[in-house]
């Protein structure tokens, strides 16, 4: 069926396939060398913990049939050998239907891990891999031309992502519509970047005109993502260079990069022409089917994006197949850091030793500049953003953050940049304090040295020691 296939995008869609398969190599890095502190078995929140209270159709897993650390290891390691293989190309050697199924292995795989992630893994990023990998398995290889129906619903995620971001910032925040949100997001973010200081020094004029440029390429320029070339491949083009601008501002893990992998799609690439032969009709029935089956579910996006009442970051059905975005519908005037210290001393006063934890993404020394992660995805960092917020965002997980780090955990510990103690010399007391900090300005970066300046605020978490007897070093 000539209606079926878009030839011209040959080149395009193998730039998207490539790029996609990158960001779920990190992805399924990111998850192999974190879970055993954040997961396992002896983890902080452990899968079999949450996998025998939550039914098996309510977070679909390989997990709950099964589960050890070293099978959750096997899979995430899987997941990356499938991943290198698609970023080198293996589906292209496949026939179709076994490129189809070569791409479906890292989706459920994923899935498998996200459904049993908990606040680990509650960020929107993660559903927006999962459907975006999923629809990528319909996309074919070198022996069909990209089917018309895939690439319309991959800019269909594309607005939804774009608008529904816009949506959320032009109906929460008021900063937002008084283009002032820029005046404290680069300095309160989640986790700052190495350039974050100076965009956060910019003058407040164009702070305004980030704010006014950001609502552009939301609420109207993902409309033309609908329109014909080279308009569309345009709007797709400014996406692009919007995401690159916010992957130099701070980390987003792969937020930033999934949306312009999606963008790719989009462009319509210069390449020789191709010939082909026709698609075979089982393929256009599964296509058509599953296209059908994405766009019956996406009236609850498109009833959530005209709603009042928006959400953002959440989805519909256990498999994410589709879902809804958006982020910053509000932003924190002021940053509050939560500062975790450990001491030797028998005595946990003001006066004894304490040490702090050096954490390997989020603000802790003063003098530290923020060093660049993204699309690496530090996760313990993040939530511990999060925490610093309310402590109810710490309620599930920040006693047994402190619980392992009373032991010395070393999975715990391979989380962090430092840890304050030798292996084998636990602390005897661990507490946490909250600090407010705030960039520096020309002036005290110049005279101290120090990207920030914090404040003490008041103790997060008194001093707080091992269940059981403490054994002296």
């Amino acid at each position: 069926m000539d209606w079926f296939t878009a030839p011209d995008y040959w080149l395009s869609r193998l730039v998207f396939q490539r790029a996609l398969a990158a960001v779920y190599l990190v992805a399924f890095l990111t998850a192999a060398l974190q879970f055993r502190a954040l997961l396992g078995e002896r983890g902080m929140l452990p899968i079999p913990r949450y996998t025998a209270r939550v039914p098996f159709r309510r977070s679909p897993s390989l997990f709950h049939l099964h589960y050890s650390d070293r099978f959750f290891a096997g899979c995430a390691w899987a997941g990356c050998a499938v991943s290198a293989a698609l970023l080198a190309g293996a589906d292209s050697l496949l026939p179709l239907w076994a490129g189809v199924l070569l791409w479906l292995a890292p989706w459920a795989l994923y899935l498998s891990i996200v459904n049993v992630g908990q606040t680990w893994y509650a960020f929107g990023w993660e559903s927006l891999l999962l459907e975006t990998g999923f629809l990528a398995a319909f996309l074919g290889n070198d022996e069909v031309a990209p089917p018309v129906a895939v690439l319309f619903l991959l800019r269909w995620i594309l607005f939804r992502v774009e608008f529904g971001a816009g949506l959320i910032k032009w109906r929460g925040d008021e900063c937002w519509r008084k283009l002032t949100c820029l005046y404290h997001h680069h300095e309160t973010q989640p986790m700052p970047g190495p350039l974050s200081w100076f965009f956060h020094r910019l003058p407040k004029p164009l702070h305004r005109v980030e704010a006014a440029a950001n609502h552009v390429t939301q609420l109207v320029v993902p409309v033309l993502l609908f329109t014909p070339q080279p308009v569309a491949s345009a709007a797709a083009a400014l996406m692009i260079v919007t995401q690159l601008w916010l992957v130099l501002s701070g980390n987003f893990s792969w937020l930033n990069w999934i949306t312009v992998v999606l963008a790719l799609s989009a462009l319509r690439l210069p390449a020789p022409a191709r010939s082909a032969p026709s698609a075979p009709l089982w393929y256009e029935a599964v296509v058509l089917a599953v296209a059908a089956l994405l766009v019956f579910l996406s009236h609850r996006p498109v009833v959530n994006l005209i709603s009042r009442r928006q959400v953002m970051n959440r989805s519909f059905d256990p498999l994410h197949l589709v879902n809804t975005y958006g982020a910053f519908g509000s932003v924190s005037r002021v940053r509050y850091e939560v500062v975790v210290e450990g001491t030797l001393d028998d005595t946990p006063g003001e006066d004894a030793d304490w040490r702090e934890y050096a954490f390997r993404g989020k603000p802790g020394d003063p003098r530290r500049w923020p060093r660049q992660f993204a699309p690496y995805h530090l996760r313990l960092d993040w939530l511990m953003w999060f925490a610093a917020l309310s402590p109810a965002y710490a309620g599930e997980w920040f006693g047994a953050l402190v619980e392992r780090l009373l032991a010395n955990d070393p999975d715990t510990l391979r989380l962090l940049r430092r840890s304050p103690f030798p292996p084998d010399t636990p602390p005897r007391y661990v507490r946490a304090r909250l600090f407010r900090y705030r960039f520096t300005t020309w002036r005290e970066l110049r005279e101290t040295g120090a990207c920030w300046e914090r404040t003490f605020v008041r103790e997060y978490l008194p001093p707080t020691r091992p269940a059981g007897p403490v054994h002296g070093p």
